[in-house]
């Protein structure tokens, strides 16, 4: 079991306290995409670093979904350059770059190429990670996530090398984000925690985990969404993503990530769409091999009726995550997002192939089965 040796620190207060991480770092490269460089809260980091005379490189072209092309384009520009600290900024995206780049940047590493033929990465550079979105939880997993067009899927480079030595979570930088990202982001964390804590690896540890960052979810998803400057509700669903991140660290999540991964790969649909899309439908797959965990997330929703049997609380779940995606304004019909019907079988196979997830799963599923989940998500008269 790995273990998770960054230091955290959190709250609208949290700038000042980055200083201190700061010393003694000289030479600092800056990653994060250009929407997030504009931001007031991004700026100030930004501030922070110049007003202690850092030096400082920026990135701020992170693409949405990189593909392993973009990581290799980033590491052209900072060829011979050399960094004491790797702060990375944003999304998911930025996040799972950031992480790549501390390891690339380092002169003793293997390559990109390398990496992705299965070597594990042996060292990196000091880093700091800043998520700006409450969803994927990747500055708490030992994961980065690159999209492989040729192949039209995503891959994922696994090591604890990976894990940061340093992450703040700072409710001001989520404030901006518009109400889908923030949803979408949000049912992201969801299914990290939903999926991690029915794995067939889950264990005391992420069960753990999974249950506080649900608790935190359940409880201050719509909230965020609805009241944007409401830094309480943001800093709790920072909280929820990064335990969704510690509950991916020490189990993993299957089957909505399984499918998801073709939908992005091939249709470069956001991630936390195409795992809202697949939420309900993979649950309800799920559920008669985990009706008690159902059951205990039912027992912490605001305001569930525990009068109900296990099986009851397992199914009213299921129904609670449909209605969920549906009233935060989410897509439901994989052809509206440019998804064609005939291109199922192609995705179930890419999905089946899935295998370090769909091994998590805990139960069993045919091509047959998971050609339903996605035929399930279109209009009914066009099937």
């Amino acid at each position: 079991m790995l273990t998770i040796n960054s230091t955290l620190i959190s709250g609208a207060g949290a700038f000042d306290a980055l200083r201190p991480i700061l010393e003694g770092k000289q030479r600092i490269l800056l990653v994060t995409d250009s929407n997030i460089a504009k931001l007031d809260a991004a700026q100030h980091i930004n501030a922070i670093l110049h007003e202690m005379q850092r030096k400082v490189q920026i990135i701020d072209n992170v693409p949405a979904e990189p593909s392993q092309h973009d990581v290799k384009a980033l590491l052209a520009v900072l060829e011979n350059q050399q960094f004491d600290m790797v702060v990375g900024v944003g999304g998911g995206s930025v996040l799972d770059v950031a992480k790549l780049l501390s390891v690339l940047c380092h002169q003793d590493e293997h390559s990109l190429d390398a990496l992705l033929a299965g070597e594990k990465p042996r060292h990196r550079l000091c880093s700091l990670l800043i998520p700006t979105t409450a969803g994927t939880g990747s500055e708490a997993t030992p994961n980065a996530i690159l999209a492989i067009p040729e192949q039209d899927t995503k891959v994922g480079i696994i090591s604890p090398v990976l894990l940061p030595d340093y992450v703040a979570l700072i409710p001001q930088l989520t404030t901006s984000m518009p109400s889908h990202i923030a949803s979408s982001t949000g049912v992201d964390a969801l299914c990290h925690l939903l999926e991690c804590f029915t794995a067939t690896v889950a264990n005391p540890v992420s069960d753990n985990a999974a249950l506080t960052g649900l608790t935190k979810l359940l409880r201050h998803l719509e909230t965020s969404v609805n009241e944007p400057d409401n830094l309480m509700a943001k800093l709790e669903m920072l909280w929820a993503s990064y335990y969704g991140g510690v509950s991916i660290t020490h189990a993993g999540t299957h089957l909505v990530h399984a499918l998801s991964y073709p939908l992005g790969g091939k249709y470069h649909l956001p991630h936390g769409v195409a795992n809202a899309i697949l939420l309900a439908p993979c649950m309800k797959v799920v559920r008669p091999y985990a009706v008690d965990k159902f059951a205990e997330v039912w027992d912490v929703l605001p305001g569930s009726d525990r009068r109900l049997s296990t099986e009851e609380k397992s199914y009213a779940l299921v129904d609670h995550l449909a209605a969920l995606v549906k009233r935060l304004g989410l897509p439901d019909n994989l052809e509206a997002l440019g998804v064609p019907h005939e291109d199922i079988p192609a995705l179930s196979d890419a999905a089946l192939n899935v295998k370090r997830l769909m091994n998590n799963a805990p139960c069993s599923v045919t091509h047959a089965q998971v050609q339903a989940i996605y035929q399930s998500l279109y209009p009914a008269n066009n099937i």
